[in-house]
């Protein structure tokens, strides 16, 4: 086992675990209206071009681009309106030279025009006859076939979350079902002799177990499939027995409690007889959530979380989550996007460790604003409270009022 709690940075802490990883996702079909939140198993392309015919982006008139060249409001050029497209169906007719067509936004071009005069640079002038008032040129207020998507396209590449935009882009394209990866199911497994299940009635001493829950929500906002095991009292048989049960009902597992350095921590000597090559970081240097454990046993992961609320569940965003991100195929695992704000209290911070401080992000007229939330890490409404977190660099010993920081949103 390496040395007890030697610490890691954090992102050598996560490559460690990453490199461990053996990626056997399994694919699944799926109907494209439940895939929101899902990962593409293979890559998507399109049998035919997005649109599949010339469309207005205007109302107004479909001309040959050449018939007004040079009209303006004091030389209109002149055209016959031989007709009217009608939504959702073909013109109908062709547009020679000085003729046009009425046509109306998403209307599809009749054949030989290849532009379209907005509505508002016409005038009407009695008869079949209408005043062009300004010139447009060729391609002006349409969409050509195939100018969103080609036939044959690449759409949707492999390893990719489904958004909104993505369903929406698949039914354009009569795409009705995906491949998508399958969500791993991931153990979670509280300890501790204080805890009890949130449905029981509190006695002196007693807490009720928040990170099966907080822990479970964020499996599923990440794409996992949680399971629950329960909370279990700190002894090492009874631990070890739940545990390897688990592991083998799930992809992944997750321990929460029991990893500081104290006589009563199992969960390191549990994790070293659930398989090989087990342990591999015993120890992060961040705050909170130093005594974190990660391990690979019987090429599963397993993870060993601090017990406070708060740890546990920003060390679960920062670990947990890009595992299950690798799981699902995730091309972009890990990722957060950050933006910077300015920082409206001193935050201290001890050179050599990173740290991550709950914040309120506000904006004002001077722009964004993050102001830290000072509290312990068994308190989960610090987190509650928050809607972001600011990260301390392990090269500083503190943030100043009014420096700009790195800021990341909490979801």
């Amino acid at each position: 086992m390496p040395e007890f709690l030697k610490l890691i940075p954090v992102k050598q802490a996560l490559q460690i675990l990453l490199s461990q990883i053996q990626v056997n996702a399994i694919a699944e079909r799926i109907d494209t209206l439940t895939a929101l939140g899902r990962v593409t198993a293979e890559s998507i392309r399109s049998s035919l071009p997005l649109p599949p015919f010339p469309r207005s982006t205007v109302d107004g008139y479909a001309v040959r681009a050449a018939d007004t060249f040079g009209a303006s409001e004091s030389l209109p050029a002149y055209l016959r309106v031989i007709g009217e497209i009608q939504m959702g169906s073909s013109p109908g007719f062709a547009i020679n030279p000085g003729e046009t067509g009425l046509i109306h936004t998403g209307g599809m071009l009749p054949e030989s025009s290849n532009a379209v005069v907005m509505i508002e640079y016409t005038q009407p002038v009695g008869g079949d006859t209408v005043e062009i008032l300004h010139s447009v040129a060729v391609g002006e207020n349409i969409i050509k076939v195939g100018e969103d998507v080609q036939a044959g396209q690449e759409v949707i590449p492999y390893g990719v979350r489904i958004r909104p935009a993505e369903i929406g882009g698949l039914a354009a394209l009569g795409i009705l079902e995906i491949v998508v990866a399958k969500k791993p199911i991931v153990g979670i497994i509280s300890s501790g002799d204080e805890i009890i299940s949130p449905d029981g009635k509190l006695l002196p001493g007693q807490v009720r177990d928040v990170n099966s829950y907080s822990l479970s929500a964020l499996l599923d906002q990440t794409g996992a499939i949680p399971k629950r095991y329960g909370v279990f009292p700190d002894q090492e048989d009874t631990i070890h027995s739940i545990c390897s049960r688990a592991l083998d009902e799930c992809d992944m597992l997750v321990i929460t409690a029991g990893s500081s350095a104290s006589a009563r921590d199992l969960t390191a000597r549990v994790i070293i007889k659930l398989g090989s090559p087990g342990v591999l970081v015993h120890g992060v240097n961040i705050k909170p959530g130093k005594p974190t454990i990660l391990a690979i046993c019987n090429d599963k992961v397993v993870i060993g979380l601090p017990g406070n609320p708060v740890s546990a569940l920003v060390i679960a965003g920062l670990f947990v989550v890009p595992v299950v991100e690798t799981l699902l195929g995730l091309t972009k695992v890990g990722f957060h996007p950050k933006f910077w704000a300015r920082l409206t209290t001193n935050i201290p911070s001890q050179a050599g460790r990173e740290d991550w401080v709950a914040a309120s992000l506000i904006i004002d007229n001077e722009g964004y604003q993050v102001d830290p939330i000072f509290s312990k890490s068994n308190l989960i409404f610090s987190l509650v409270r928050a809607n972001s977190m600011v990260r301390v660099p392990a090269d500083a010993t503190g943030l100043s009022a009014g420096e700009r920081v790195e800021v990341y949103l909490l979801t």
